[in-house]
């Protein structure tokens, strides 16, 4: 573990004449038509752009600490990217590094940015997507004005279900090894009438930290919501999926009297820990009209218990900002000799297109063997006032996110996933026990099945740390 950096100040040192300054941004990060879309089996090309995508940011100053908030509209972004948009965004800001969050939403309709299964990154819009990070919060610095800041917490738990069964004795299907032993199912499709119970929680909080100017005129919106993604559209057209239809919601509903003499608000909703989450209740069938209906549903009903929280938000006319980060070193589970060997056997019978699971994740165990033995990620903790986020990077069991905001010294903590780094999936010890699709070993699930308990004392340290560095009890 690196060491901690927590810089901070407290309300005590906070002379009469400190202001509290935001601004917002957003720069569009739509790929041309042509590239891969990840967020499947296999690779699909962009032939149509339902909506845009774009990298939404928040900069908070408190007249001492800065810090900057970047959200993606992007399946996931690895670790190499965020570190050059984080080095950028410190030559031209001067916020330093480890006081930027860079997050991905996990829309599955965006453009390939990290390698998952048969769909490889887009080196060349990775390149130019560096730039448009770096370029939004450059954008929001120039627009900083004197804030006030506020946050609540509202609940929706309609649209949110664990998509992980326990299902009857003997009617598991066979995982990509050919073997049965799995205990649990993920998405065992819509009225099975062999599902016995979800195999965990949910958290149908929506958490929202708002920023206005001095003259009430809103900023932004931060919103964080545990739903992985909805989907339901054209598997070949670009999209921010429900992420971005809440923005357009917020950005039209919540804007009052828009002076256009100001910046326009920013809205931006982060992930919580949502890899074992989705929006389908198995018990009924899904009723879906038309294309994105579902995204609209979800998007409408998050957007509404948004409002009502904004609506009942007390801003603040200055608070603290704090920012933690160290890193993990986590071993990766490498496959056996005996598992490449069977592996490449499998492959060299498949054909030139991998349909088949046993061949798509045969192919993923070959690739994992040329991996190092470890791996190190990043979390990193921010503190606003009485609010506070905490990040994962990867697709964390939703188990996590509710142990951090129950344990957390923070009245409203913030989990964000898919944050400064892409790990795949981060399963609880148990769901490594109980199998099911997240467990299943691959370039999207490869971590030490012990990683999460590591994650969760490390981010509540981090919490503890920047609560301190605030001279709170």
């Amino acid at each position: 573990m690196v060491g901690w950096f927590c810089p901070a100040v407290s309300a005590e040192e906070a002379s009469e004449t400190t202001v509290f300054r935001a601004g917002a941004a957003k720069s569009n990060i739509t790929p041309p038509l042509g590239v891969s879309l990840v967020g499947s089996m296999r690779d699909r090309k962009a032939t149509h752009v339902h909506d845009e995508l774009h990298a939404r940011s928040l900069v908070l100053d408190d007249g001492k600490t800065r810090i900057a908030i970047v959200v993606c509209d992007l399946l996931a972004l690895d670790k190499a990217a965020v570190v050059r948009a984080k080095k950028l965004i410190q030559e031209h800001t001067g916020i330093p590094a480890d006081h930027v969050l860079i997050a991905a939403t996990h829309t599955h309709t965006g453009p390939a940015t990290v390698p998952v299964f048969q769909c490889d990154p887009e080196q060349d819009y990775i390149d130019w997507l560096v730039v448009r990070i770096a370029d939004t919060v450059r954008r929001a610095v120039s627009n900083l004005r004197p804030a006030r800041v506020g946050w609540g917490v509202g609940r929706e738990d309609r649209v949110v279900f664990n998509r992980r069964y326990f299902m009857k004795p003997g009617t598991m299907p066979p995982n990509p090894w050919g073997s049965t032993s799995d205990r649990v199912k993920m998405n065992p499709g819509q009225e099975n009438p062999n599902v016995v119970r979800p195999a965990g929680p949910i958290d149908p909080a929506v958490s929202i930290l708002a920023v206005q100017d001095t003259e009430g005129a809103p900023i932004a919106v931060l919103g964080n919501y545990t739903l992985h993604y909805v989907g339901g559209g054209s598997g070949s057209d670009v999209s921010a999926d429900y992420f971005g239809m809440w923005a357009a919601i917020i950005e039209r509903e919540w804007n009052g009297s828009p002076n256009v003499a100001k910046p326009p608000q920013v809205a931006i909703l982060t992930n919580g820990c949502s890899g074992d989450i989705n929006n389908t209740d198995v018990r009924h069938r899904l009723k879906q009209p038309y294309p994105y209906h579902q995204m609209q549903k979800v998007a409408r009903l998050v957007a509404d218990e948004s409002l009502h929280v904004l609506r009942a938000i007390e801003y603040r006319d200055w608070v603290p900002l704090a920012s933690c980060e160290t890193h993990l070193e986590f071993a990766v589970r490498k496959p056996s000799q005996q598992d490449i060997q069977e592996a490449r056997g499998i492959l060299q019978e498949a054909g030139a297109e991998l349909r088949l699971l046993k061949d798509i994740y045969a192919r993923e165990t070959v690739l994992l063997s040329e991996w190092k033995e470890t791996v190190e990620t990043p979390i990193q903790a921010l503190g606003i006032g009485d609010a506070a986020i905490v990040t994962f990077p990867g697709e964390a069991f939703v188990e996590l996110g509710l142990e951090v905001k129950a344990k957390s010294p923070f009245p409203l903590t913030f989990c964000i996933e898919l944050a400064n780094d892409y790990i795949g999936y981060i399963p609880t010890v148990a769901g490594h026990d109980q199998g099911g699709y997240e467990t299943w070993r691959a370039r999207s699930s490869y971590l030490e099945t012990n990683a999460a308990p590591t994650m969760v004392s490390t981010a509540l340290d981090l919490l503890g740390q920047i609560h301190s560095a605030r001279g709170q009890d």
